[in-house]
């Protein structure tokens, strides 16, 4: 099977599945042709057709069984299926997409397509500056963390966790677990045993910022993926169903779009995948608040939080996050004290992990 893409960012997947050869065809863009010739993916629809039926009927069990009284939406892989299975038991179940006025949510048009053919009840809450300022001393307090990316993509679900709370609602879907239980896209490179090996240290050690964040605002996570039968389900799973191939593509949670790809628009069940914080827009946060604290300031700020709490800043954005830290939370090394865990050598934390990541300021590898 062969397939020709002319995309210059075409990433090249390990597996044993890809081999590319780049030919200069005296274009600004070269082509790759990508040899799609797998030992360990290549499926028969035989080892896949019957499997559809049951992966549609879980799906609709944890849901109902998981039932919510909203939803945040973001048409990812995770909440359209949510979203496909609850309008059955709640039509006009509420749902909720955040939107980052000063970014470039990927989110939009596809949140747009799956409104329109579900006729949810839906809602886009648009939040800038103001509310990011205001939810992240929140979040930060909360999560016990000033990990820029965590906080970064927790802004979003916190700010719609409060608004539907003011609204009533005591209950929300997220469509927390499905990524981790099936492999991101930056693991597709690893070879299948090395991807097993990754995936079993990452559900030793996952977990999910909306449910404290929920807790502290008197809320509760309905997250269907991470009932057990469901989890149990999916880590039984052959590899090349998790992840395979779709129009010269590989694609994570591919059983899983498979089964819906004849009840869902096509281009939306089959988008790419984008992380919280592209979706919501929110990952312009890594440099939108340079402008908040000048250059000599941020410097002298550095020097500081390493003479006085041997914590490593590492740009501004991190900063901000970390005078909440300091200021509501204390010291990293005695929030986190020794637990026989791996000290940190950019924040003092000592924490638990099989993964060489530091859950409190992001760093990686410790």
């Amino acid at each position: 099977m062969f397939s020709i893409s002319t995309n210059p960012h075409t990433y090249v997947y390990n597996f044993k599945v890809l081999i590319c050869i780049r030919i200069d065809l005296n274009k600004p863009r070269g082509d790759t042709i990508c040899i799609a010739r797998q030992n360990n993916l290549m499926l028969d629809p035989q080892e896949y057709v019957k499997l559809l039926p049951e992966v549609r009927a879980l799906v609709n069990k944890v849901v109902q069984k998981n039932m919510a009284d909203s939803m945040l939406f973001s048409a990812g892989t995770d909440t359209q299926l949510i979203a496909y299975e609850a309008v059955k038991y709640k039509p006009k179940i509420p749902c909720l997409t955040m939107h980052f006025k000063h970014g470039n949510p990927k989110d939009t048009e596809y949140v747009k397509k799956m409104v329109s053919f579900l006729k949810l009840n839906h809602e886009t809450h648009v939040f800038g500056r103001e509310e990011v300022l205001s939810n992240a001393p929140k979040v930060v307090e909360v999560l016990k963390k000033f990990d820029p990316m965590e906080i970064r993509n927790s802004i979003p679900v916190y700010t719609g966790l409060t608004i539907l709370r003011k609204k009533g609602f005591n209950s929300v879907f997220t469509g927390d677990a499905l990524d981790e239980l099936f492999g991101y896209p930056w693991q597709f490179h690893l070879s299948e045993d090395e991807f097993a090996q990754k995936q079993k240290e990452m559900w030793a050690g996952m977990s999910f910022s909306s449910r404290p964040m929920a807790k502290s605002l008197g809320m509760t996570i309905k997250a269907p993926y991470l009932d057990q039968e469901f989890m149990d389900w999916v880590k039984k799973l052959p590899t090349k169903l998790k992840i395979n191939m779709q129009n010269g593509a590989k694609y994570g949670k591919w059983i899983m779009r498979k089964a819906y790809e004849n009840l869902i628009p096509k281009d939306v069940i089959w988008r790419p995948k984008a992380p919280l914080e592209e979706g919501t827009g929110t990952e312009v946060l890594r440099t939108f608040f340079n402008d908040k604290i000048l250059d000599k300031e941020f410097e002298e700020k550095k020097k500081m939080m390493l003479a006085e709490d041997n914590v490593q800043i590492k740009d501004k954005e991190q900063l901000l996050y970390y005078e909440h830290f300091r200021k509501l939370v204390g010291k990293p090394s005695e929030v986190y004290p020794d637990n026989g865990g791996i000290q940190c050598p950019y924040c003092k934390s000592y924490v638990k992990t099989t993964i060489q990541f530091c859950k409190v300021c992001g760093a990686y590898p410790i």
